[in-house]
């Protein structure tokens, strides 16, 4: 079935190009496979490598940027639909909006906001749309240690895991976000329950 997939990723220019291959790997496949690519709507970057390689495979893509960035020109003006906010909290309500499922790639700060504010809404059961990041060089290996760590010491859900599914190939990430979010811990808020592995 087809989906429109949002996919978080960097808009650094300072970045190794086998990110920027990935990010391409990723707007291929998701073409490929009949889906409509959500991103924050910039030529940059995996930004910009990603919505391009959707459009090259067949792909159609929705853009979403706040005027600030589009007066930078940096835009993608050849989205099939480019639709402009008047800010960054309004271009993450209109990405979560307008998608079925949400991919991660290795990004900065930006990525790990918008990552954290999809998945502490799935942990609180606020929308049950699959989460998934794809990190093959281990990026993002010391965030999973400290929420880790914050959930031994009390401060997350023991269903903080069970809301993301982490993957290393994309063939892999792009078969979890077409699958049902996995169903969270029922007793989400016992802190006495084990820890997930």
């Amino acid at each position: 079935m087809a989906m429109a997939i949002c996919v978080f990723c960097a808009s650094s220019q300072q970045i190794d190009e086998k990110y920027l291959d990935l990010a391409d790997e990723v707007g291929t496949e998701l073409a490929r496979r009949g889906h409509t690519l959500v991103s924050g709507g910039a030529v940059v970057s995996c930004m910009g490598a990603v919505t391009r390689a959707a459009r090259r495979a067949g792909g159609r893509t929705v853009g979403v940027m706040p005027q600030a960035l589009v007066d930078l020109e940096i835009a993608d003006t050849d989205s099939d639909e480019l639709i402009i906010t008047a800010d960054m909290r309004e271009r993450k309500g209109v990405m979560d909006a307008r998608s079925d499922a949400f991919l991660v790639l290795p990004g900065g700060i930006g990525t790990l906001e918008e990552l954290f504010e999809i998945w502490t809404g799935r942990v609180l059961g606020l929308h049950d749309k699959p989460l998934v990041i794809l990190d093959p060089w281990g990026l993002y290996a010391p965030l999973r240690l400290l929420v880790d760590g914050m959930y031994e010491q009390g401060f997350t859900r023991p269903g903080v895991f069970d809301a993301i599914a982490w993957t290393t190939t994309v063939p892999e990430a792009v078969e979890h976000l077409e699958r049902p979010a996995r169903p969270l811990t029922p007793h989400a808020d016992e802190i006495g329950e084990a820890a997930p592995s």
